[in-house]
Formats: C-alpha cells, structure tokens, sequence
C-alpha cells in the first residue's frame, strides 16, 4: 500500500518488473537496485526495461560465484544467491553486449544491504541489522551461523582469519553494475 502522499508529491504507479505500464521508450534510461532476485521471471522483466528504455539499463546486482566471507559462517547464502541470482553470462545472453564493472564497498556503508558490514562483523550478530537485508529473512541455519561467528569473534578466530579487512577502506563483495547500452538503431 502506497502511504498517503501530498498532492504536490510526484506520482507513484505500482507494478511488477515483468509489467511496466508505460509506452515503448518512455525513457532515457532506466536502473534497478539490488532487485533483480525478487523478480519472479527475470528475462520478462528485463526485457520490460528495455522495451520502456531508448538509452543504458543500469543495474546493480550480485555476482552469485563471489564467495565473501560471511559465506563460511552461512554456506546457505551460496544455494539462496545461486538460485537467485542471474549469472553475469546471462546479461550478455539477455542483451548482447554489456559492461560490467565491479562495485567496491566502502568500510563505512551503512546502507545495510547484506555484506555492507564486511569490516564490522559484530554487526551481522544484531537482529536488527539483520533485517535490513532480504537474504536473512528465511535464511536457513541463521542462528547456528551467527553462533559461529559469535564464539570466533570471541575467541579472536575471525580476526585470524579475517582480521586484514578491518584495516581495508573497501571491498569486493561480489556487487557488480551492469549497464547495458541499447542496440544500434540501422
């Protein structure tokens, strides 16, 4: 539900990826954040953007083969982004040429998409947190995870492991933009 908006505000339209209610090229450009994998058809939903776009798609996504370390405390986040998420071949398949570039997160992201605390661990142990990020709403194993990462960070294992990124400004999470240019016009 649509929260009661002043009459000045602009308009909101509500609709599904894979049903965009807009005319062919509607717009110069069109992006999409970190949404992809709750797209219930991803192809019909990305050729709806390119069906509303004469310019670049733009989207934010994961890279499902990137493996960051939160995936040894909670292995089920490799099954949850492989069955979600596009591989990155696929956005070639989907639109012929493409670019796509790493996004580097900063140490101090407070964003809370899922590894925006890579360098702060202690922080995937609060609940709140936690709840920012769709990937640990059903996440199987969350508790016996955030157990292991518990007693490690107690005993100094993380920081064994793990300790060099406290001391990083960025990281490679396995975020990647892919902005693919619309196809040549004869």
């Amino acid at each position: 539900m649509i929260r009661k908006r002043k009459p000045s505000a602009a308009p909101v339209l509500q609709a599904s990826a894979e049903h965009l209610p807009f005319e062919d090229q509607s717009f110069d450009a069109a992006m999409a954040i970190l949404t992809i994998h709750h797209w219930p058809d991803k192809a019909a939903g990305l050729r709806e953007m390119r069906r509303v776009t004469r310019g670049p798609l733009v989207l934010l996504t994961f890279d499902p083969s990137h493996r960051p370390w939160l995936t040894d405390y909670l292995p089920e986040l490799v099954s949850l982004d492989e069955g979600q998420m596009p591989k990155m071949s696929q956005y070639q398949e989907w639109f012929g040429s493409v670019t796509i570039e790493p996004v580097l997160v900063p140490r101090d992201c407070t964003d809370g998409f899922l590894y925006a605390y890579w360098c702060r661990p202690e922080a995937y142990l609060d609940a709140r947190i936690r709840s920012g990020s769709s990937s640990f709403w059903s996440l199987p194993g969350l508790e016996a995870g955030c157990s292991r990462l518990a007693k490690d960070l107690e005993s100094g294992e993380w920081d064994r492991k793990f300790g060099y990124l406290r001391g990083e400004t960025e990281y490679d999470a396995g975020y990647r933009l892919v902005v693919a240019n619309p196809a040549p016009t004869a």
